[in-house]
């Protein structure tokens, strides 16, 4: 089918009023369990950064060793795009459910693959080798974890629950780093001391296999998107989904998309991201105290997502994203350089600041999911969302790496993350400005 006739596809949002509450919830949980246990595996290695770096990128310098630790971080999230334009596409001409069973399965196995991984001390250089690989590997199938949960959901409930559709799947970044944070503070008084870098870690990455298994039992009860459904029944089918994403009709929505995605991605990966690291370096805060303020702030997240994806649905969702980067332009900034002048005998005010960090940057990612599926036909939806996802979120998710790289030292990280940060927000605020006005639905 020729991008011409995609354009003029007529709205069909009918179809979800036609969908049993039952199946709508069911499709709801899916996508919410599916993304927030896929989060986890992503920010375990966030969490053990500062444990993994020696193990598999030793060096004397500390920031250089989290570099390298981050680096792996970002090598997944470039693998992402990849992983959309496979499961995307997939996901559009076969359904949204099939692509989703496949990629959280597999992300499960790789995670807890990396917990079986000898380290730098035991092998040398194949053990930061083969910690790279697996996270290749990891950043393929999570991008097609995208497609699915960030199409399912939304495309099986009436218009006026999107907005909050869209926090909801977007506080699963906090439901997923909550969920690590308990794993942590459990492994950390599990295995106390220096048992935590041989046996500590390991188990946290074999936790990945327990959020697989519960989104496969979810997705077993469910069926596929109604839009998608209805989209076979009229043979209205694009061939060649990414193709049509890069023809001349829809790739100035995408590069768009991706200004806006990445902006957000930035605010997210430099405050929830970046949590476990400056908490430990900068504020120098025990593992007990840190694990503590992390489950505060992530809880935070949850409430700030659901906040803000539904206030999208009363504003709209260029005037929603256009009013918080405004706020945190002014406001983050200034939080953080306080926070970077806390230690461990403020822990109630770094743990408060911190929340208040988390909560603002939810602004900038909670309502972009169903931003992003109101930019695209059924047809189109999951490789759209999730190439516009994910190309954002790995430039975001490069941003703790630059941080550690441009700081030489650890009194140095406060000054160049609020540099970077502003230079996110204001990537947003280019992206939103270039957003047309007020136009939402899913066609």
């Amino acid at each position: 089918m020729s991008t011409a006739v995609l354009a003029v596809e007529p709205p069909r949002a009918d179809a979800t009023e036609r969908v049993s509450p039952r199946q709508a919830a069911r499709a709801v949980l899916a996508s919410i369990l599916a993304w927030s246990f896929d989060l986890f595996d992503l920010f375990i290695l966030l969490f053990l950064a500062p444990t993994l770096g020696p193990l598999f990128f030793p060096s004397k310098a500390a920031t250089l060793s989290l570099a390298g630790v981050y680096a792996a971080f970002a090598v997944t999230l470039v693998m992402r795009p990849v992983g959309s334009a496979l499961f995307g596409s997939y996901a559009d001409r076969r359904g949204r459910k099939r692509a989703m069973a496949v990629a959280v399965l597999g992300v499960g196995l790789v995670t807890a693959l990396m917990g079986i991984l000898p380290t730098y001390p035991q092998v040398g250089v194949g053990a930061t080798i083969a910690f790279l690989a697996l996270r290749l590997v990891q950043g393929v199938l999570v991008g097609g974890v995208v497609a699915s949960t960030h199409t399912i959901g939304t495309e099986s409930i009436g218009a006026r629950w999107r907005g909050l559709m869209s926090g909801l799947i977007a506080a699963s970044a906090g439901l997923g780093a909550l969920f690590a944070s308990l794993v942590y503070s459990l492994a950390s008084q599990a295995f106390p001391g220096r048992e935590f870098a041989v046996w500590g870690w390991r188990c946290m990455f074999f936790a990945g296999l327990i959020g697989s298994g519960l989104s496969l039992v979810v997705l077993r009860g469910i069926d596929d998107s109604p839009l998608w459904t209805e989209l076979q029944k009229r043979r209205v089918q694009e061939d060649a989904p990414l193709r049509a994403l890069f023809s001349p009709r829809w790739r100035p929505v995408l590069l768009v998309n991706v200004l806006v995605v990445a902006g957000g991605g930035i605010q997210y990966y430099l405050t929830s991201g970046y949590f476990p690291t400056f908490l430990a370096r900068v504020n120098e805060l025990p593992k007990a105290q840190a694990s503590r303020t992390l489950i505060v702030a992530n809880a935070v997240v949850i409430v700030g997502c659901v906040l803000w994806g539904q206030l999208s649905q009363v504003l709209g969702r260029k005037r929603c994203l256009l009013t918080g980067a405004i706020v945190n332009a002014v406001l983050v900034p200034l939080i953080y350089l306080r926070l970077a002048d806390l230690r461990s005998g403020s822990a109630t005010t770094i743990t408060v600041l911190t929340a208040a960090l988390a909560f603002l940057a939810t602004s900038g990612y909670a309502p972009v999911l169903i931003f992003l599926n109101e930019r695209f036909p059924t047809s189109l939806r999951a490789t759209g969302t999730a190439l516009s996802w994910n190309l954002g979120f790995a430039v975001g998710g490069m941003m703790p790496a630059v941080v550690s790289l441009a700081a030489p030292t650890v009194a140095d990280i406060p000054s160049r993350l609020v540099i970077v940060m502003i230079a996110g927000i204001a990537m947003s605020l280019a992206g939103i400005a270039a957003v047309p006005g007020r136009k939402e639905s899913l066609r």
